[in-house]
């Protein structure tokens, strides 16, 4: 009884604490794969963190912070054994915004802002894995995600660009800070533009050409060594500046703080969950698939959640899923989260003793790194050509998405975001198809008359099929559709068949509108039968009356037998 009452508990601490299921079964032939897995992505993490940082608009240490918090704490709470989590320069132009939309440029306001939306975001995860809302990341469609991180990457670039050129630029929108160091171009420092110049062409030709070596590690020892070559700083590259060793400090805003600020927090922290979630939940599945293997959706809300919460507390940014990490992770080898823990204890090793050596990094080198990343992160151009070439409406999306974030923000471009889809989400739902049907001659299977002209029209009988649910959107589309249907025929009109096989839906007011084409059958003298009627919304049908008037014998379980049944009497 006990041994049982010991495993049950073990069960329940693992459904929660997934380590505590996996690693006292752990197999030692995974030791060394997991080891080299979480060193092979420590050199890409490590470099990318710096970087990220920057993005975001704190100093660069708090980038390893937030990364060594992603890797220990995922491992801990996370379902998914090749998943690497981290900081990611979508999330980090999305604390840059925030910080934008405070007029908070950088020192401990910006840290603590950027740890309280980060706090905020992971509680948020924890929130929707408690109450099992998932669904909430469709609020953003592909094409806007597409759009939105394409726009967000020229917004960070354009950011970069005056410390490539040792120059400055400032406006309200990115056109204007363009337009900006555009002008500013002919006072570039000449060093810093061959430092910036010379680390693009690097990190480019790395990537192009030797895609398996770490760019980004290569380019950031190459930077330390140069600056220390070459005096860079005495010839007046700027340099990153002091960063301190050792281990951070637990701090959490202060209530005033966050009263102050409340407004941003909530509106980037939410930008910061749908963007997120809408990357974690799909790659988890992608890796478990390719591994056999099942994640638990909710579990990795929770995961998130607490990998947030941890770098908020240690000050760092933002952390997601990172599929360029995990997907070295799982090319290097990667077969359980040790792996992950292997990565962490390597950025915290680097927090303790190599983080001062990031003081002399040349910030063009930094920004050339940034540039690297975000134009091959975030600006999707397969997937742009994809949506024009599959579907031009969701092209469009997207280039509104992009022109949103160019001209409002990142933050504000998030809720650009939203909007366009669920303006495109209302517009689909609200005019679904009411689809004329013949009969395939010599049986009794009807299909589309537009898609196939040979289909048997029968003479006197419209028979439709309506393709969506019926409520408050779609109820009036029902009506439009049925009579432009009915329009479109010749002869005279003595009996309609609806056929509900692709309803699964109804509410109060559809039900309303089905009693309205009844009415509209008394008037116009013709008789109506349903066909293929689903359970659930014959049960809404029958509680609003709507059943009693059809009448039981105008109801079919297909729509062959309705005609037969109708067919006579025209």
């Amino acid at each position: 009884m006990n041994r049982r009452r010991d495993a049950e508990a073990r069960n329940g601490l693992a459904r929660f604490f997934p380590i505590a299921g996996w690693l006292p079964h752990y197999d030692r032939a995974s030791l060394r794969p997991d080891l080299i897995a979480g060193v092979t992505v420590a050199a890409l993490v490590v470099p990318k963190s710096l970087g990220y940082a920057g993005i975001a608009g704190v100093p660069i240490v708090n980038g390893l912070y937030a990364a060594a918090a992603g890797a220990i704490l995922y491992a801990l709470f996370g379902s998914s054994r090749q998943i690497a989590t981290g900081p990611s320069s979508a999330l980090a132009a999305v604390a840059a915004s925030a910080l934008a939309a405070t007029g908070m440029t950088g020192g401990p306001e910006a840290v603590a802002l950027v740890a309280a939306i980060t706090l905020g975001s992971g509680v948020m995860y924890l929130l929707l894995a408690l109450l099992r809302m998932g669904w909430i990341s469709q609020f953003l469609s592909r094409a806007v995600v597409t759009g939105f991180l394409f726009g967000a990457a020229v917004e960070v670039v354009v950011g970069e660009l005056p410390k490539i050129t040792g120059t400055q630029a400032s406006g309200a929108s990115s056109w204007r800070k363009f337009a900006d160091w555009i002008g500013s171009v002919g006072d570039a420092d000449g060093t810093t533009l061959i430092v910036g110049l010379l680390a693009l062409v690097a990190i480019l030709a790395l990537r192009f050409t030797l895609p398996r070596v770490p760019g980004a590690l290569v380019l950031v020892v190459g930077g330390l060594i140069a600056a220390v070559l070459f005096d860079l700083g005495d010839r007046g590259v700027a340099l990153v500046g002091d960063v301190p060793g050792g281990m951070p400090s637990l701090a959490l805003p202060g209530m005033e703080f966050l009263t102050e600020n409340a407004a941003v927090i909530l509106l980037a922290s939410a930008a910061l969950l749908l963007i997120g979630f809408s990357q974690t939940a799909g790659d988890a599945r992608a890796f478990a698939t390719r591994h056999g293997y099942r994640v638990d959706v909710d579990q990795e809300s929770v995961a998130q959640g607490m990998a947030n919460i941890g770098s908020g507390v240690l000050q760092g940014i933002p952390v997601s899923t990172s599929l360029s990490a995990s997907s070295l992770n799982d090319s290097a080898g990667a077969r359980t989260p040790v792996a992950s823990l292997t990565t962490g204890a390597i950025l915290v090793l680097t927090m303790v003793a190599l983080a001062p050596l990031f003081s002399d990094l040349p910030k063009p080198v930094l920004s050339a790194l940034i540039i690297d990343a975000v134009v091959f992160g975030m600006m999707d151009l397969p997937e742009m050509r994809r949506l024009r070439r599959v579907k031009r409406v969701d092209f469009w999306i997207a280039v509104a998405a992009i022109f949103g974030v160019l001209s409002v923000g990142v933050l504000t471009g998030v809720v650009v975001g939203v909007v366009l889809s669920l303006v495109w989400l209302v517009y689909v739902n609200a005019r679904p198809q009411t689809v004329e049907l013949g009969r395939k001659p010599g049986t009794d299977v009807f299909w589309s008359v537009e898609e196939h002209p040979d289909a048997e029209v029968i003479p006197g009988v419209v028979v439709a099929r309506f393709d969506g649910g019926i409520y408050f959107v779609t109820a009036d589309g029902l009506e439009d559709g049925l009579r432009a249907v009915i329009e479109r025929r010749e002869d005279p009109l003595a009996a309609v068949v609806l056929s509900f096989e692709g309803v699964d839906f109804i509410d109060s007011q559809g039900s309303a509108k089905i009693g309205e084409l009844l009415d509209l059958a008394d008037v116009g003298g013709f008789d109506v039968a349903f066909a293929r009627l689903k359970r659930s919304v014959r049960r809404v049908l029958a509680a609003d009356g709507v059943v009693d008037r059809i009448g039981e014998d105008r109801i079919f379980g297909n729509i062959a037998e309705a005609v037969r049944a109708i067919e006579p009497r025209v």
